[in-house]
């Protein structure tokens, strides 16, 4: 390819995946607008077609930063390296490592202040929480992102053509439920908590089985826990949140413009919940969204394994409805004596390899012994 067809080429197809986003955009608006045969009152209208304005609004700065580096960094980057046939996605993954970057900026903002005027510990070394940034970085600006979001919408995509091929419109949440058309805030809290309550039972199933506990372990080793600490995780049990995470999606049909939203509140949601603050929010406010006391005694020492408690991410809701939440007002030690201890004080790679190998171990143990010592 030489050197005149590479930037027609990128205008082409940034032009062509605007066009589409603003696509999206605009349909996701109209849906939002009330019908105008049953039109609500006056302001009801105004208030709707404002918090869509603001989703278009917020989508089309993230469009306009992922379309800077798309074009000065990537598409160079690709080109010179003679990557072009990764071209047609190389916005997409710009706009997602602009996403997971405000994610990690928001959070850093919110969190660090109050890790350090009201922390549960003090450490010396905070070499483990060193790791544990990294872990972020790689999880939400890196690769990682890149693969699940990539993934989500070309399986998406094929999965639509598919049932459509065969005569069946793909379901939204707000054609499964009608009375959602017209009211986006309520919306998006539906689709929050449906995400929610399918990663409360991916996450409780994790604790189940010794062989997935043993990946999930690598979570719980942490003794410092901050906020860092959301992201630290086996790329085994990442791999396995991600298609479960993707399955939901596709089921209940997140529209384009609220997947990245809905990444953007809950992962905030859960970063919190893992800081290493005093903090609660209240007899009420914690059964209505997860706080670091409340997280941070499913990560006791008391709690590793079978022994947990408090698996929701975002929503204490889903524990009180199945009988896993304990709001005692305790601040307990974490992480996981029966890991191993590459796993709670090893660099990246080590952690890693020592989850690697712990799963192992709890596989090829007969399963008469992993039940007995459960």
């Amino acid at each position: 390819m030489g050197d005149a067809a590479f930037p027609g080429a990128g205008r082409r197809t940034r032009s062509s995946q605007r066009q589409l986003r603003d696509h999206r955009c605009r349909t996701l608006a109209a849906r939002h607008l009330p019908h105008h045969r049953n039109e609500p009152p006056r302001s009801r209208y105004r208030r709707n077609a404002l918090t869509s304005i603001m989703l278009i609004f917020l989508d089309r700065f993230f469009n306009m930063l992922a379309g800077e580096i798309d074009q000065y960094l990537v598409l160079p980057l690709l080109y010179h390296f003679g990557w072009m046939q990764w071209e047609e996605l190389s916005f997409d993954w710009a706009l997602i490592c602009v996403y997971g970057l405000f994610a990690v900026i928001v959070t850093y903002a919110v969190c660090w202040p109050l890790e350090a005027l009201f922390p549960i510990e003090r450490w010396d070394d905070r070499k483990a929480v060193v790791t544990d940034a990294f872990y972020t970085i790689l999880n939400r600006v890196g690769v990682l992102p890149v693969v699940s979001f990539l993934l989500f919408y070309q399986v998406q995509v094929w999965v639509n053509g598919f049932v459509v091929d065969h005569g069946y419109i793909p379901p939204t949440l707000e054609t499964l439920i009608p009375p959602l058309l017209g009211h986006p805030v309520i919306t998006f809290i539906a689709y929050a908590l449906i995400l929610d309550c399918a990663d409360y039972w991916r996450h409780r199933l994790s604790h189940s089985y010794r062989s997935w506990y043993a990946l999930h372990a690598l979570h719980h080793a942490q003794r410092q826990m901050s906020f860092w600490s959301d992201d630290r995780n086996h790329l085994l049990d990442d791999l396995v949140a991600a298609i479960w995470f993707g399955i939901v999606g596709l089921a209940i049909g997140i529209p384009p413009l609220q997947f990245p939203l809905l990444f953007l509140f809950m992962r905030f949601i859960e970063s919190l919940s893992h800081a290493n603050i005093k903090l609660s929010f209240g007899w009420l406010g914690d059964r209505l969204i997860v706080s670091p006391r409340f997280h941070r005694l499913h990560h006791g020492l008391r709690a590793a394994g079978r022994n947990s408690c408090n698996y929701g991410a975002v929503f204490p809701i889903w524990d009180i409805v199945f009988g896993t939440a304990d709001f005692s007002a305790e601040y307990p030690p974490t992480g996981d004596r029966r890991a191993p201890e590459s796993m709670a004080t090893g660099g990246y790679i080590a952690q890693q390899l020592g989850g690697l190998q712990f799963f192992l171990e709890q596989w090829r143990q007969p399963a008469r012994a992993r039940r007995s010592s459960s």
